[in-house]
Parts: structure tokens; sequence; C-alpha cells
């Protein structure tokens, strides 16, 4: 601390400063997020009239449905209208969700926004985050008991949030991936794994440690032996196609027909095979089919794909179907994603926002606009100069210098309307 006797100069520099810049870029930062986080969410009214939405920024109220009620969650609206006392638990946004406020999961409470709701929305689907917990285990975030730093990071899938260090394998730096699929959900969609031999940010490949999984369950976990002799431990192989099956005997008959010229026939006898094989699969159309035909393997891990990736997945119908059945049709439409959602926040602030001077330059005549648009130029270029002294100092704008600009203003304005005419046209 400061001594009595000490100059008010040395204690000032003692004091934390920030400078105006510091002020700028963090106002600006936290209103990017905010619109980010929001999504383009309404704050006055309740979204159920909507019905499910396809994203939004939902919350959770553990004073009305506490910990072994059934899970609820609201919008936006209601989560200041109905909730504003409560305590919320914020769930950032989920997928294809109905406000359930004031409906039969709430018992003493009714939504002032749209008290008319049925008694529950069935396409809703809830997990643990609705209570406050998340990933494997079951902790609240941010939780007081654990002091180690991770981030969370939210599956694509389930859209459950989980530590990096209990995805089975590290994340990679933020920016170096767009979306995560979790381990539980990567054993329930296990056609991802022939994708992520391709697609996925961090490669999976056989020399990857780690435990392997039979997904599928399709057959019995082999030892590929690659050409060299080189043993690729844990490495599964996927079964071949019924009708690929009976492509390779065709293939083996003709070569017991012909006289073996060389010691590479079974490797020609390889190589007739898997072009016939990849002729028969690509005449499909089915891009799935053709990754399956390629060497590929199954961890017990967490994966990243970049940004686009659902893009690249296969389109026809037996993959639509695929997806029906599996509940995963949302990965064929890019404007499912968080980033989607994160961007028509940021467009729908920027559509709403109004400004005020033209509001105002509005409700005048031309004259008044006139002189009006005259002193907004000359305030904000002087302001902007004036301003920029402070930032370029790195120091603090006190309230003294924001009086003096205006005594200053004011006094040339004063110096030029003396002398000023206005024409009109």
């Amino acid at each position: 601390m400061a001594g009595a006797g000490e100059p008010a100069g040395r204690q000032s520099e003692l004091e934390p400063v920030v400078s105006l810049v510091d002020v700028l870029e963090e106002d600006e930062e936290l209103e990017n997020e905010a619109c980010a986080v929001l999504g383009g969410s309404d704050s006055e009214k309740c979204s159920y009239s909507q019905g499910s939405v396809k994203r939004q920024a939902l919350y959770a109220c553990s004073t009305c449905t506490p910990e072994g009620e059934e899970p609820a969650g609201i919008c936006l609206a209601c989560s200041y209208e109905c909730h504003g006392s409560h305590k919320l638990f914020e769930l950032y946004t989920k997928r294809n969700f109905r406000c359930d406020c004031g409906n039969s999961k709430f018992k003493n409470l009714e939504c002032k926004l749209f008290p008319d709701k049925a008694k529950i929305n069935c396409g809703n689907k809830y997990n643990d985050n609705f209570f406050g917990l998340y990933c494997i285990c079951k902790r609240p975030y941010p939780d007081p008991e654990d002091e180690i730093p991770d981030e969370m990071i939210q599956c694509v899938v389930c859209e459950d949030w989980f530590h990096g260090r209990h995805l089975g394998a590290v994340p990679p730096e933020s920016g170096d991936f767009q979306e995560m699929v979790c381990q539980a959900c990567m054993k329930r969609c296990s056609f991802l794994w022939a994708y992520a031999a391709h697609l996925a940010v961090t490669k999976v490949t056989a020399e990857d440690d780690g435990l392997l999984l039979n997904v599928d369950a399709v057959g019995d976990q082999e030892v590929i032996q690659p050409e060299n002799g080189a043993h690729h431990d844990g490495a599964l192989k996927e079964d071949v196609p019924d009708h690929g099956k009976a492509a390779e005997k065709e293939v083996k008959a003709e070569q017991m027909n012909e006289p073996c010229t060389s010691s590479s026939s079974e490797a020609d006898l390889q190589t007739a095979f898997k072009n016939q094989h990849l002729n028969t699969e690509s005449q499909s159309g089915c891009k799935l089919e053709e990754l399956k035909a390629k060497q590929f393997i199954k961890k017990d891990t967490a994966t990243y794909w970049p940004l686009n990736w659902r893009s690249k997945l296969c389109t026809c119908k037996d993959c639509m179907k695929m997806y029906g059945d599996l509940d995963v049709l949302f990965l064929t439409d890019e404007c499912d994603t968080v980033l989607a959602y994160e961007n028509k926040g940021k467009v729908d602030q920027a559509a709403d926002s109004r400004d005020p001077l033209m509001d105002t330059l509005n409700s005048m005549n031309r004259v008044q606009q006139v002189e009006l648009i005259c002193e907004y130029n000359d305030l904000k270029t002087e302001l902007k100069d004036y301003l920029k002294r402070f930032a370029d100092e790195g120091t603090v704008v006190k309230r003294e210098d924001i009086q003096q600009f205006f005594e200053e203003f004011q006094s040339k304005k004063r110096r030029r309307v003396d002398g000023m005419q206005y024409y009109c046209s």
C-alpha cells in the first residue's frame, strides 16, 4: 500500500490502467459472444408458437425442475419473464426443441408469455445437462471440486458437453476443428469410422495407440498383414459383402484354369478382386460403400471434424435410410451446425439494430436534416481525433478530458454558426 506521504503521481502509477482501446475491444468482443450464444433468439416472445425450433438459446430452471423431477427446457424470453429470480442452467443450444415453460413439468408455474401450452412436448430430447451435469463424469460446470483446467466440447450428435481429457483422444487446437463426435456416438454411428479415416482432423490409423473396438460386430478382430510383413496390431478388416465374395471366387476359378507364370499370381489375384470390387461399388453410387472397401479401424475415442465435413457424407437412398434409422438425418444439414447458429445470431443482430440517427432524421424537415448531419459529422470527426491521442499514448480518458472536449466543441460551434447559411434545394 502506498504511504501517506507518497506523491499522487507515484500512487497513480500503482493503480491498474485500462486504455480506451482495451475498453472498446472488450466491449465489441462481449457483444459478438452474446450474439453468437443467443443465436438471434427473441428475448420478448416465447418461442413455443414456432414449434420445434431448429436451434435456439435454451435454459433449465433448477428452482422449478430440480434433480429428481422431470427435465424441462425454457426459451430465452421465458428465462427473463417467468424465471428471472430463479437458478438457471445455461444449455447453450439444442436442436429441434420446443419451450416447456409452464407445461405439466412445472407444478407451480404458469407461463406469462404463452400459457396455452400442451402438457408435454413429445419431440423434445433431454439429458443430464438439464440438471447441470455434463460429460461421462456427470459433474457440474464449472466444477468447484475440479482444479484441472480443461475446456468443455459439445458433441454434435448427442449434444452433451465433455471434458477434453475424457474423450479418449487429445483434442486438436480449438481453431483446428469445427465439430466433435464423442465415443458413445461413434459406437452408435459406426459408419462414421469409414469417413474418419479420410475426413477427420486427426486421422485414425492402425499405428495409433488405444483400445480398438469392432463396433459393428460383423466379424472377429484381425491383424492386417501389409506387403512388407509388418504387423498392424488391432486393425479391423471389414467383412467382404456377399457379392464381393462371389466375385472373388470367380476370379480364383479363372486363375486356377490358367498356368502360373510367376510368383506374383497371388498379388494379381488380389488386384483383380480389388478392381472388380471397387467397380461394383462405384456403380452403386454410394460413397460409404467405396470407403468401406478400403482399410480403416475403429477405436474407443472421440473424433474431430473440419469445416464442411458434413457435405462429404453420402446422401444415396440407402444411406439416407440409415441416417433416419439412427436418428441422425441432421448430419446432412449444414444449417444444423452450431457455426451456422452463431452466424445467424450475428446477422440477425446486425439487421435488428436500429440507427437512432436515421430515426431522428426521418422526423425532420430538410433544413433540420442538413444541420443535424453537419453537426454529427463534425462531432464524430473531432471526437475521434481527440480520443485517438489517448489511444495512441495508452492513457486513461478522464472526466475532465471529456468535459474539456465538449466545451471546446461548443465554442467552435458557436463561432461557426454565426457565419453559416443553409440552402434548401
